[in-house]
């Protein structure tokens, strides 16, 4: 019979569960139920997922979990490298194309809607990916590279390609734009964000690596 230990893992997963579902549910208006969240939400299959292959990835299966993980993309349009730490109440909106990067570290109450890279600029094996602290909310579209830190609470507007730091609390808006504080008033220094490459752009321009 499973011993007190596997009795609360399993009853802190299936916590873990439904309070994603109702994560999604407080911040989706068409999530009219948990059946329907269950059923019709790839961005939470993809965060379940993640969760199991993370798991094999803590224990040095990395090359199971890799495989599981491409698994998971071919079904939900998503791919999360099974090293990338994610925090609590990860919502992922509409989903399709969102690339997170081995050594990104998501934290709680994080929202990314469809399309965004979480994604590096240095082919060495050091932490390489971007740091999104608790509360963000990421558009559509949006490119955050390099081993920068999103502020807590930070809102990064759709297709922004932020590759500096942006401090909590503010917005970046524009292509290219800058970091405003929330009343609209741009910061001191505003942090750079650069446009996409242009069709012609060279290939080999770092901030294009994902």
């Amino acid at each position: 019979m499973p011993g007190p230990r596997a009795g609360l893992w399993a009853g802190t997963m299936f916590d873990r569960m439904r309070e994603d579902i109702q994560s999604v549910k407080d911040r989706d208006p068409a999530a009219t139920s948990a059946l329907n969240v269950l059923i019709n939400y790839p961005g939470l299959h993809a965060l379940w997922a993640h969760r199991f292959n993370h798991w094999f990835w803590q224990h040095g299966r990395h090359g199971f979990s890799r495989w599981l993980s491409q698994i998971a993309r071919f079904f939900t349009g998503i791919e999360i490298h099974p090293g990338a730490t994610i925090g609590r109440r990860f919502f992922i909106d509409h989903g399709m194309g969102v690339v997170i990067g081995e050594t990104a570290e998501v934290g709680d109450d994080v929202m990314l809607y469809h399309d965004v890279t979480l994604g590096g600029r240095s082919l060495e094996k050091v932490k390489r990916h971007p740091t999104v602290e608790d509360g963000v909310t990421i558009g559509a579209g949006a490119r955050v590279l390099g081993p920068i830190v999103i502020g807590a609470g930070a809102q990064v507007g759709a297709n922004a390609v932020v590759v500096h730091d942006v401090p909590a609390g503010s917005v970046v808006v524009g292509v290219p734009g800058q970091v405003r504080e929330r009343g609209g008033a741009p910061v001191k220094e505003p942090a750079p964000v650069i446009a996409p490459p242009a069709p012609d752009a060279d290939v080999d321009d770092p901030a294009i690596w994902i």
